[in-house]
């Protein structure tokens, strides 16, 4: 889709689909729709939630949380991959990688910590839910984000810098974003060291928070089985039916791309996979919590003027 500027001073050329020449068209149109359901349902969900009363609880008040974290993540990769796509500029400076890398570690990080922060209020809700109110209140709720928060950023700057220590050779990224471990099979000298350390960090934000998750809703399991109306297992599982999709697209991507040696990473496999985690998953959390939540949908018919209680 074009030429691109080849002289480099210490950065990278990002290749991205450039082995796939007549996708590119294709993906540029998939992606930039794509990115405009992200921003739209993403920031639906932040508005509607701000505009109705009835939102203004801990669980939307952490979808919030949620639809801001993807809102940032998609942003700081689309656009750099639409230009690289559309092959005004493919290249990239080391600060400029880094910088994307250390963001990406962010708020991926900050997301898996957030997931566990939701798992826990659903708990809350179902098993407790005569003291949910009392325990939910509005200071734990904002010192559980902003763990989040500090969470994903001390896992940034763990795995950053841990990257940021290894000397690079040659300036071919297989990818269309700085991606960890596009990087260390540029690495001059053996990272098996490196290699470890960032397991375990990795090991850590993915295999920890989903560990509490599936704890967590074994309890509401158990919790859910003692109630003996269908109805009401059925509005306790309802409550817990999106965030638990959501847990699956999100763990399941992230750990598939990141919990595997670095030999056994495929360059093609892995773009496609991070297009994903980057795009899709974004785009389908609005869409998760609200086709089955009748108080999002009511407060959306709200907003835009139809009364959902006159028909």
């Amino acid at each position: 889709m074009g030429s691109f500027n080849t002289t480099l001073e210490g950065g990278f050329i990002l290749m991205g689909f450039s082995d796939w020449p007549q996708l590119e068209y294709v993906l540029f149109v998939f992606i930039s729709v794509f990115y405009f359901l992200t921003i739209f349902g993403n920031s639906t969900i932040i508005t509607v939630s701000q505009m109705d009363r009835r939102l203004q609880t801990p669980m939307y008040f952490f979808l919030n949380n949620l639809s801001f974290l993807d809102l940032c993540y998609t942003t700081s990769i689309v656009p750099q991959l639409l230009v690289n796509i559309s092959g005004i500029d493919k290249t990239m400076s080391y600060a400029g990688c880094m910088a994307q890398l250390f963001i990406a570690f962010l708020l991926g990080g900050t997301e898996c910590v957030l997931l566990v922060v939701m798992a826990f209020d659903r708990y809350v809700a179902v098993c407790r839910p005569l003291h949910y109110t009392s325990i939910m209140h509005p200071l734990l709720c904002h010192t559980l984000a902003i763990s989040s928060w500090v969470g994903g950023l001390v896992n940034s700057l763990t795995q950053t810098s841990l990257i940021m220590t290894i000397p690079l050779c040659g300036h071919h990224l297989n990818h269309f974003f700085c991606e960890m471990l596009v990087l260390l099979k540029l690495a001059c000298e053996d990272t098996g060291g490196t290699e470890a350390n960032l397991f375990v960090a990795g090991a850590i934000i993915l295999v920890c928070p989903v560990a509490l998750i599936l704890g967590t809703y074994a309890h509401i399991a158990h919790a859910v089985l003692k109630i003996k109306s269908r109805a009401g297992r059925r509005k306790a599982l309802g409550t817990c039916g999106s965030h638990l999709t959501v847990v699956s697209l999100f763990y399941g991507s992230a750990m598939y791309t990141y919990l595997q040696p670095v030999h056994m990473y495929s360059g093609s496999e892995g773009k496609f996979a991070a297009l994903f985690y980057t795009i899709v998953t974004p785009m389908l959390n609005p869409l998760i919590y609200t086709l089955r939540n009748k108080d999002v949908k009511g407060a959306l018919c709200k907003v835009l003027g139809r009364d959902t209680n006159t028909r």
